[in-house]
C-alpha cells in the first residue's frame, strides 16, 4: 500500500458583476471571483491537492486557462474530471482537509453545503471532508477585501481494496 499527502493553493481577486462560487455553492455577495473557469478557489485548491502529488501535476497543466473549453466553466465539472484522472491511475481518497482563508463574506452558513457537494463529487462520507474558514485579521490582501484564498490537504492511497 502507498499512502501520500497532497497540498493544494489557490488564490483568486475580487471582481464586479460575476456571482461568487465556492465549494460549488453560490454565496450573496456584491463581488465574485476573478478567473478563467467560475474562480472557485476552494475545488481549485482540492483539485491541487489531489492531482499534485499523485500524478505530477497541477490545475494549470491539466485545465489550462488558455483552452477555451474551460472558460467560464463550473469547476465542480474540473473536480469531476480530477477524481476521474486519479482513479484511473488507481489512487482513493481517504479525506480532504481545506481551509478557505477570506475576510468577506461570512462563510459559515454555507459550509455544509460546500461539504455535501465535494463529498459527493469525491464519492467521500460528507465526515472525510472537512471545511473551515477564517480571516487574516485586517492583514494582507485578504485582509483588505481584494479576495479569497483557500488551502487543502489530502490523504490518498493505492493499493487498498
Amino acid at each position: 500500500m502507498k499512502v501520500k499527502v497532497g497540498i493544494g493553493f489557490d488564490v483568486h481577486d475580487f471582481i464586479e458583476n460575476r456571482p461568487l462560487i465556492i465549494g460549488g455553492v453560490t454565496i450573496p455577495y456584491n463581488l465574485g471571483l476573478n478567473g478563467h473557469s467560475d474562480a472557485d478557489v476552494l475545488i481549485h485548491s482540492i483539485i491541487d491537492s489531489i492531482v499534485g502529488v499523485t500524478l505530477g501535476k497541477d490545475i494549470g497543466s491539466i485545465f489550462p486557462d488558455n483552452d477555451q473549453q474551460y472558460k467560464n466553466i463550473n469547476s465542480k465539472i474540473l473536480l469531476e474530471k480530477s477524481y476521474q484522472l486519479l482513479t484511473d491511475a488507481g489512487y482513493q481518497i481517504s479525506n480532504i482537509d481545506s481551509t478557505i482563508i477570506a475576510q468577506l463574506p461570512k462563510l459559515s452558513p454555507y459550509i455544509y453545503e460546500m461539504r455535501e457537494i465535494i463529498a459527493k463529487i469525491l464519492q467521500l462520507d460528507i465526515d472525510d471532508v472537512t471545511i473551515k474558514a477564517t480571516t487574516t485579521e485586517h492583514l494582507g490582501f485578504v485582509g483588505r477585501k481584494e479576495g479569497i484564498a483557500s488551502i487543502s490537504v489530502a490523504l490518498l492511497t493505492k493499493g487498498i481494496n
